[in-house]
């Protein structure tokens, strides 16, 4: 076994620490050692996860090609890992209660009815929690 083998690398970066945390039990599940990177400065604050390049999935070198052929077979899930982008204040949403991007907007493609639409003419501050995390199942605003 030669030092290039012991060489530890980053696999994959994530924005969503779930997600990472996912792919890790998955790679562990399968006999590969591997660990996550930068989560607590992600976890700490949210506004540096785009900063940091995400949390990050490191692996032995000498694993890489292994990974791949485990995440190819069981799905990498890595079309989940996205930033929805909040148009008020141009920054992405980040859930407040486990700061999860794996989010959407509730209201896209959806008729608000009459009653809504009256009650945000009749009082333009009214607002209604109108992004859902997919991680933690909860509404926010």
């Amino acid at each position: 076994m030669s030092i290039d083998d012991d060489k530890i690398i980053t696999f994959e970066s994530y924005y969503d620490p779930m997600l990472a945390h996912i792919i890790r039990s998955r790679l562990e599940a399968n006999g590969i050692p591997c660990f996550i990177a930068d989560e607590n400065i992600v976890m700490g604050n949210p506004i540096y996860n785009q900063a940091m390049g995400g949390v990050k999935l490191k692996v032995f070198e000498k694993d890489v090609e292994r990974c791949r052929e485990i995440l190819a077979t069981e799905g990498d899930l890595h079309e989940n890992d996205h930033f929805e982008i909040d148009d008020e204040n141009n920054t992405y949403v980040v859930c407040p209660f486990c700061a999860s991007t794996n989010v959407s907007n509730i209201t896209e493609g959806k008729d608000d009815g009459l009653l809504n639409t009256i009650m945000n003419l009749a009082n333009p501050f009214h607002s209604q929690k109108n992004w859902h995390c997919h991680n933690c199942q909860q509404d926010f605003e």
